[in-house]
């Protein structure tokens, strides 16, 4: 079978906020049609590696590439016309628009008649956003947030969705139906993902490939499975 090819990748990417340094030389490949996971401690610099991919944070050296396209200098907005998109963590929805504003958001780079056709699609990928449309977002449930922070990165048809803490403040059976709708969106959508998660457990159960960063460096790149079936090895990485 062949590889799939890289989509994106960062090559001995340095970056950091003020004068503090917070990646050193890492080196990142996110495979085409794959889940790939960044695992870690707090402060390992995983939230990090998804703002430099997303044109929030400048590379310090180093270089960014979406499908062969150099990023360096690229803003968001320009990635976001390539096909990559981003959830942050935390707050997942604008709390005093609707969930139809909201959906429309993902889509302001676009003409009106693609934006409708898309938020028909993603309704249907979402049918229990339906009958919320007209509600404030901010009146939603931790989960049904995550759902519209989801669908609303759909609605720009990305080819790259990088999800920050997807798990964050939410109870086990939601985090389960979140992760199961990740996968989804995967499986059924052909769409490419790269998340950063503290479940670790969890991430490892979707992920076809997973990095763990150790003080700002990769300290693991492999299949789930080396982790998964070596907890000494896992139990090190959070060390």
């Amino acid at each position: 079978m062949t590889e799939a090819p890289d989509i994106l990748t960062l090559t001995a990417a340095d970056t950091g906020y003020g004068k503090k340094q917070v990646l050193f030389g890492v080196d990142l490949a996110v495979k085409a049609g794959k889940i790939t996971a960044v695992i870690g401690p707090n402060g390992a610099g995983k939230s990090t590696v998804l703002k430099v991919a997303h044109g929030l944070l400048p590379l310090w050296s180093g270089s960014a590439a979406f499908n062969g396209i150099p990023l360096n200098g690229s803003s968001p907005a320009q990635r976001v016309r390539h096909g990559i998109t981003f959830c942050p963590q935390g707050n997942r929805v604008f709390d005093e628009l609707t969930v139809r504003e909201n959906l429309d958001l993902g889509g302001t780079h676009l003409p009106a008649k693609e934006v409708a056709h898309r938020m028909g699609a993603v309704l249907e990928f979402f049918p229990q956003l339906s009958p919320r449309l007209k509600q404030t977002a901010g009146t939603l449930s931790g989960g049904e947030q995550q759902m519209v922070a989801i669908a609303r990165a759909l609605v720009s048809k990305p080819k790259l969705l990088m999800l920050d803490e997807p798990s964050l403040g939410l109870s086990p059976n939601v985090l389960r139906a979140v992760f199961e709708k990740i996968v989804e969106v995967n499986h059924t959508q052909g769409v490419t993902i790269l998340v950063v998660e503290q479940k670790v457990r969890r991430a490892l159960t979707i992920a076809d490939h997973v990095y763990s960063l150790k003080l700002g460096k990769v300290a693991f790149s492999g299949p789930p499975a080396d982790l998964t079936t070596n907890p000494e090895t896992l139990k090190e990485l959070f060390l």
